[in-house]
C-alpha cells in the first residue's frame, strides 16, 4: 500500500476516532468485541470476504487446551488464553441444554495459560502459566475456564479468569501483579464468563453470581483496588461497557433485576428496572448516540430489547404492561419485548439493528427506531450460534458452532454472500485487525486475509 493511500487511511480513521490515540484503538482489537466494543472494524482491502482451511490463510497457530476467550491484538501481538487438563474430560459440544448444568467440577489438575503470538508470522513469542490446580466450580457443558476475553491498553495486558484471578502483565510477558478471586457458587454451576474491560488507566470487571455479586475498579499499573461495589443480582455473563454520552463516561451493566450505569467513581448514576431473560448474557454497546442491551434465552417469554437514550438519569421503570399504545419513558428510543439473542450480542452496522439468534436466524430492524427492517431468515438448516457477528466492507460476518462464516451483505435485503468453512468447533468471537480476520476454533487460530 502507497504511502499517500496510508496516509488517507489515517486521516480517515483520525476523524473517526478524534485523536491519534483513538487510531491506535480503532486499527487493534484491544478487548472483547473490539475498540469500541460493537463488533465493527474499519474497513480495509486487505481483509478476506472468502477462505477455507486453505484460502487466504496466513498462517495457523495450535492453541492447546480448551478456552473460548477471543483473540486480542495491539502492535504486532495477539494474545490469547486457555485451560489444560492433565486428564481427559468432557469436551464442549454445541447445541442448547436448556438448564442442563453440572453438578461437580471435573477431576485432574488444569492449568490456566497465557499465550503471546506474532500477529504476522503466529510465532510464540511468550506463555506464561498463572494458576493451577484442581477447578473449585463446574462449567457449563459448552463453556470453558478460559472463557473471558482479554483485554490492553497498549502498555499492559488484563487476564481475567473469573473463577481464579485478575492478572497484568508488560507487553514482553513479565507479571506485574496477581488478584486473586474467590470462586462463587453460579446459576447450575456455568460458571463465569464475563470479560474486562480498560479506560484511563483502571480495568473493570464484574463477578455475579449466586452468593455475593460486585463490580471492582483496579489500578492498572499495581492491581490495587480502587473501588468494588455490591450488586443485587444473581448470577450473569454480560462483558460491560463504557458509555461516552456528551461530557458524561459511564460504566454499563446489564443485569437481571436492573440495567445499570455506574460513574467512573463506582457510584450508581441510574438504572433501569423492566423485564429482562432470566439468564442476561449479550453485551451492552453503544451506537448513533444511542445504547443497546439485550437478553434472550430461548426458554423465556421475556426476551427484550432496549435502546436508551442518552440522556437517561436516575430511576426509570417500564410499565407492567407494554403493547403498541403503551408510552414509554421518555429515556428509552424504542424496545422490543421479545427480540433478544441468548447467546451472541448483536451488532448495529450502518443504519441497521443485526441480531444472530442461537439457532441460526438473523433479523434486521432500523438502529434508530426498532422498526422491522427483515424477519427472521434461517442462515442454513442446523446451523447453531454462540459467537457474535463482526463487520467490516459493507458485510456482516456470522460466525457458527461448526465453523462455518456466512458472510452476508449489509443493507435491507437479506442475501447470503459467501459460506466459509473451518470445519470445526468454533464459538469464540472474531477479532479484526490491520489487515487480518482471526478466528479461534476448538484447536487453534487463523490468521486469515487476501493476499
Amino acid at each position: 500500500m502507497s504511502r499517500r493511500v496510508l496516509s488517507c487511511v489515517w486521516l480517515f480513521s483520525l476523524a473517526l476516532t478524534g485523536s491519534p490515540a483513538g487510531l491506535q484503538a480503532q486499527d487493534n482489537w484491544p478487548r472483547f468485541r473490539g475498540a469500541t466494543a460493537a463488533g465493527v472494524a474499519i474497513d480495509d482491502p486487505r481483509l478476506p470476504e472468502h477462505w477455507s482451511t486453505t484460502e487466504n490463510v496466513r498462517w495457523t497457530a495450535e492453541i492447546p487446551g480448551w478456552g473460548w476467550g477471543s483473540p486480542i491484538v495491539w502492535g504486532d501481538r495477539l494474545f490469547v488464553t486457555s485451560v489444560v487438563s492433565d486428564q481427559e474430560y468432557e469436551r464442549p459440544q454445541k447445541g442448547l441444554y436448556l438448564g442442563q448444568g453440572r453438578q461437580k467440577p471435573p477431576d485432574g489438575i488444569h492449568r490456566w495459560w497465557v499465550y503471546c503470538l506474532h500477529r504476522e508470522t503466529g510465532e510464540m513469542l511468550w506463555k506464561q502459566e498463572v494458576h493451577q490446580g484442581e477447578p473449585q466450580i463446574p462449567r457449563h457443558p459448552k463453556s470453558t475456564y478460559a472463557s473471558e476475553t482479554p483485554a490492553t491498553d497498549g502498555e499492559r495486558l488484563y487476564v481475567l479468569f473469573g473463577d481464579v484471578g485478575l492478572y497484568c502483565f508488560d507487553m514482553q510477558g513479565q507479571q506485574l501483579w496477581t488478584h486473586p478471586i474467590e470462586a462463587k457458587k453460579t446459576l447450575m454451576g456455568y460458571g463465569a464468563a464475563s470479560s474486562p474491560i480498560v479506560h484511563e488507566g483502571q480495568v473493570i470487571y464484574v463477578y455475579d453470581n449466586q452468593e455475593a455479586s460486585y463490580i471492582a475498579c483496579l489500578d492498572g499499573a499495581t492491581g490495587e483496588t480502587r473501588w468494588q461495589r455490591e450488586r443485587d443480582e444473581n448470577s450473569t455473563w454480560a462483558t460491560p461497557c463504557v458509555w461516552q454520552r456528551d461530557s458524561t463516561t459511564e460504566i454499563v451493566v446489564a443485569g437481571r433485576k436492573a440495567i445499570r450505569g455506574y460513574d467512573l467513581q463506582g457510584d450508581l448514576r441510574w438504572d433501569l428496572t423492566g423485564p429482562m431473560s432470566n439468564l442476561v448474557i449479550p453485551s451492552p454497546f453503544a451506537s448513533h448516540g444511542l445504547l443497546y442491551v439485550t437478553s434472550g434465552y430461548v426458554g423465556d417469554r421475556e426476551r427484550p430489547v432496549y435502546v436508551l437514550r442518552p440522556d437517561i438519569e436516575g430511576h426509570v421503570a417500564m410499565p407492567d404492561t407494554v403493547t403498541a399504545e403503551t408510552e414509554l419513558p421518555p429515556a428509552i428510543a424504542w424496545y422490543l419485548p421479545q427480540a433478544g439473542p441468548y447467546n451472541p450480542s448483536p451488532i448495529v452496522y450502518g443504519d441497521y439493528y443485526y441480531t444472530v439468534f442461537d439457532r441460526g436466524f438473523l433479523t434486521c430492524h432500523n438502529a434508530r427506531t426498532g422498526e422491522v427492517v427483515y424477519d427472521k431468515q434461517r442462515f442454513a438448516p442446523g446451523a447453531s450460534f454462540t459467537a457474535s457477528p463482526v463487520a467490516y466492507n459493507g458485510k456482516l460476518f456470522c460466525t457458527s458452532e461448526d465453523g462455518d462464516t456466512y458472510v452476508i451483505a449489509a443493507g435491507p435485503e437479506y442475501k447470503i454472500l459467501a459460506t466459509n468453512s473451518l470445519s470445526e468447533l468454533t464459538m469464540a468471537c472474531p477479532a479484526v485487525a490491520q489487515g487480518n480476520l482471526f478466528i479461534r476454533t476448538a484447536s487453534k487460530i487463523y490468521c486469515l486475509g487476501q493476499p
